[in-house]
């Protein structure tokens, strides 16, 4: 088997579990839905005062988002960082929390079997 199969198989092996269970694809439509909704409330309502909308997605994408912003501020950077590097993290820590959350729920439940114990049901 060759280096590109290997690599082309552990690929599709990290897709699947980022995007291809019940559990991270839910994860990533609720992180879709509160992104939607807070570039909405940033471009098209008006407040008297700052909104903490934003906020919300920094709580969909904690504890790791946070690790990558202290990271950040270790290295030297002011307040996070630059506003790219702040999007990146959201992005980057929302993919790694859809992957765990794809593992733990293979996981829960348990090793797949290719076929049935009894496929004439006896």
């Amino acid at each position: 088997m060759s280096h590109q199969m290997t690599i082309a198989r552990q690929l599709r092996a990290l897709a699947r579990l980022t995007y291809g269970n019940t559990a991270s694809r839910i994860y990533l439509g609720l992180v879709l839905a509160v992104s939607v909704f807070v570039a909405v409330d940033t471009l098209f309502v008006s407040h008297d005062d700052a909104s903490f909308a934003g906020v919300w997605v920094f709580l969909l994408a904690a504890p790791t988002v946070f690790l990558f912003l202290l990271g950040s501020s270790v290295a030297g950077a002011d307040a996070g960082g630059p506003a790219w590097f702040v999007y990146l993290a959201l992005v980057v820590s929302v993919l790694v929390q859809a992957c765990a959350l794809g593992w733990f729920a293979g996981l829960l439940r348990g090793p797949r079997r290719s076929s049935p114990a009894h496929p004439q049901g006896a």
